[in-house]
């Protein structure tokens, strides 16, 4: 009987190490799965300010000598995701690529002197106007300054408008 006693404390001595030991391992795995959390939070907030800082230092893009743009055309500028559009009269407009239905790009269609959103059929003049629904607005634009006759916009932050007007259009100073 004695042994039978024996035997009995052994296995539960035994089963207590066991579940000890699983216990302290769970702990483990569960802080090192915390711990991966936090690390994963923690880049993902700091490559956040890490592209603002970036996009802030790339916001003005120098888009060229205004004699480069010929008047009633339009440059796309990829690395700015903008069109420049010059009108006629020699102003300049700095067109955002999303169509404001959607968000699609909207390719300038140079045979037809519009801006035609390729999902759903909404085109827009070249003064970013909306000349075909289902667009609820004209296209965004972004700022612009002509500084020593050379272009440049500011792509910070697009400006949203409910209709174009005559004073979004920039000018190059004229020569006296």
């Amino acid at each position: 009987m004695s042994e039978l006693k024996l035997n009995n404390s052994e296995n539960s001595h035994s089963n207590d190490s066991r579940r000890s030991f699983l216990n302290k391992l769970w702990i483990g795995l569960g802080l090192v799965a915390l711990a991966e959390v936090v690390a994963v939070v923690f880049a993902f907030l700091r490559s956040n300010k890490s592209k603002a800082r970036e996009a802030d230092s790339d916001a003005i893009v120098m888009a060229g000598a205004v004699n480069k743009f010929e008047p009633n055309s339009v440059t796309a500028f990829v690395r700015g995701r903008f069109y420049l559009a010059r009108l006629e009269d020699g102003g300049f407009l700095a067109l955002s690529r999303k169509c404001t239905h959607l968000g699609c790009t909207v390719p300038w269609v140079e045979k037809e002197m519009k801006f035609a959103c390729p999902c759903h059929a909404s085109a827009f003049d070249i003064t970013g106007d909306v000349i075909n629904s289902p667009a609820p607005r004209p296209l965004d634009i972004y700022p612009i300054f002509i500084e020593n006759n050379v272009v440049k916009v500011d792509t910070s932050k697009p400006l949203k408008r409910s209709e174009f007007r005559t004073e979004q259009v920039t000018y190059p100073e004229k020569k006296t």
